[in-house]
């Protein structure tokens, strides 16, 4: 069930496609819970044997993703807790990586942090004009440490250290495109869904042997990353308990309520 209130991820299957919906009143942001349903419902669908091809995408027409809960950072109040909440973004990036299907991203808006992740993680992303992109996460004293290892991946270490360093300055989508982040960008929605329905069904079509062997080797490299990424989310949790980061979660609640 689409709970508007309080978000969701809800799937459904047709004609072979699975669509993972997620969906938060804050701009699609991400706390814990629905980073967990985010990832079961990957694996669940890499191990139906329905699903051919997955679409990922989240609800509504603006923001993809708005990147970490600034509530539920705000609430941590150890490093426990820290790891425990940031280790989503890794449970989450893993099950994309090791899922047996290819996963294709729908995006229709802007997307943080986190956000960005997703859309690396994608096997294939498809994306409309205005789905500007930023890395936001060394302004608040964190660092974009566990979604760092799918997007650098992704676009290279030098437009990777971009993002990273300029943590203030939005990418429009064609940056996006020109570095790799984004397979396509379309000029409007109607575009962008046709495209994402064509490469679904196309897929869907396909052998699912052949992509499942694909993917193996589209993801050579990535073995340890059970391990990296979950490293990494020690290091954020504790980062995110750091004076400068208390403030600046405070000041940047201040401006958006």
């Amino acid at each position: 069930m689409k709970d508007i209130v309080n978000g969701y991820v809800h799937a459904a299957t047709l004609n072979g496609i699975t669509t993972i919906e997620f969906f938060h009143p804050q701009s699609n942001s991400l706390p814990r819970r629905i980073l967990e349903s985010l990832a079961n419902e990957i694996h669940t669908a890499g191990k139906d044997s329905n699903t051919v091809v997955i679409i990922l995408r989240s609800g509504g027409e603006k923001a993809f993703c708005a990147g970490a809960s600034f509530d539920e950072l705000s609430n941590i109040e150890n490093e426990k807790q820290g790891f425990h909440f940031f280790s989503g973004f890794a449970h989450v990036v893993n099950a994309m990586r090791t899922c047996p299907k290819l996963i294709v991203v729908r995006i229709q808006g802007k997307c943080v942090g986190g956000g960005v992740g997703l859309a690396a993680a994608a096997d294939y992303a498809i994306a409309v004009a205005g789905a500007d992109i930023k890395l936001s996460e060394l302004a608040v004293g964190i660092g974009p440490f566990v979604v760092g290892p799918v997007i650098e991946r992704k676009i290279g270490t030098a437009a990777f250290g971009q993002l990273a360093v300029d943590a203030a300055t939005w990418r429009n989508a064609d940056w996006a495109w020109r570095n790799n982040l984004f397979a396509e960008v379309h000029p409007a929605n109607d575009r962008m869904d046709e495209s994402v329905l064509r490469l679904a069904t196309t897929l869907a079509q396909s052998s699912p042997e052949a992509m499942k062997e694909l993917k193996k080797v589209l993801w050579t490299g990535t073995e340890n990353w059970d391990d990296l990424l979950h490293q990494r989310a020690e290091i954020s949790g504790r980062l995110v308990l750091s004076k400068f980061t208390k403030k600046a979660i405070v000041k940047f609640k201040s401006k958006i309520s």
